[in-house]
C-alpha cells in the first residue's frame, strides 16, 4: 500500500492548506485573522476577535484536517514511515497554504489531529499536557511549546514505531513557534486571558 503514499502526502498538504481561520472569519464577517490580533489565522487568534463560537469552528477543523487524511492513509495499510510524512504534510499545508499565499497558522491543531489517529490514550495525554499548561501558564503558546517537547517522549512510550515522524512534527512546531520563545524568554508574550479581558473592555 505505500504505493498510493505520494498522493496521500499531496492530498494531506491540499487538506491543511484549507485555512480554516480565514473561511470562518469571510462567512462570519470578521477581520482577516492575518490582519488582526496576533496576525496569526490560527484558532486562538480567531477566540481573540471573534469569540468563542467561531474559535471552535476553525479548532475543529484544523483538527480534521490533519485527522482524516492519516486516518484514512492508516486504514489503508499505510506503513509508518509514510503515515509520519503525510502527517507532516498536513501540517507544512497549514503553515504554508499554497490557496493561501503560502501564510498560514502555526499547525498545532492540525499536528494534534494529526497524531491522533496513532491512539486515543496518546491523543488523551496530549490534551492534558497542552491544557494543564495553559491552565497554570495562561500562555497558549506555552501550551503549544512544551506539548511539542513532550511528545515524541510520550509516543516513545505508547507506539515507539512513530517517534521519528512525531518529533520531526515536533521541530516544525517548535520552529514556527521561534517568536513566541523569544517573548516568553524576554517575558513579553501577552496572556491569553489578558488579551480577552482587553477585548471585553473594548468598545463596540
Amino acid at each position: 500500500m505505500s504505493a498510493i503514499a505520494p498522493g496521500m502526502i499531496l492530498l494531506a498538504y491540499l487538506c491543511g492548506s484549507i485555512s480554516s481561520a480565514i473561511l470562518v472569519c469571510r462567512i462570519a464577517g470578521l477581520p482577516d485573522p492575518r490582519e488582526s490580533g496576533s496576525g496569526n489565522p490560527g484558532a486562538t487568534n480567531v477566540l481573540r476577535i471573534g469569540g468563542k463560537g467561531a474559535a471552535v469552528a476553525v479548532l475543529i477543523f484544523d483538527v480534521l484536517k490533519g485527522m482524516l487524511p492519516v486516518w484514512g492513509a492508516y486504514a489503508l495499510g499505510v506503513t509508518p514511515f509514510w503515515l509520519g510524512l503525510i502527517a507532516i504534510a498536513a501540517c507544512v499545508g497549514h503553515i504554508w497554504p499554497v490557496f493561501f499565499g503560502f501564510k498560514g497558522g502555526k499547525g498545532v491543531a492540525t499536528a494534534f489531529g494529526a497524531i491522533a489517529p496513532i491512539g486515543w490514550d496518546l491523543t488523551g495525554v496530549m490534551a492534558g499536557t497542552w491544557l494543564l499548561t495553559i491552565l497554570l501558564s495562561g500562555y497558549s503558546s506555552l501550551g503549544a511549546i512544551v506539548s511539542a517537547l513532550i511528545a515524541p517522549f510520550y509516543v516513545w512510550w505508547f507506539k515507539p514505531q512513530f517517534t521519528f515522524p512525531v518529533s520531526m512534527l515536533s521541530c516544525l512546531i517548535l520552529l514556527r513557534h521561534h517568536d513566541n520563545i523569544q517573548r516568553l524568554w524576554r517575558r513579553q508574550e501577552n496572556k491569553i486571558w489578558t488579551k480577552l479581558k482587553r477585548k471585553k473592555k473594548d468598545p463596540e
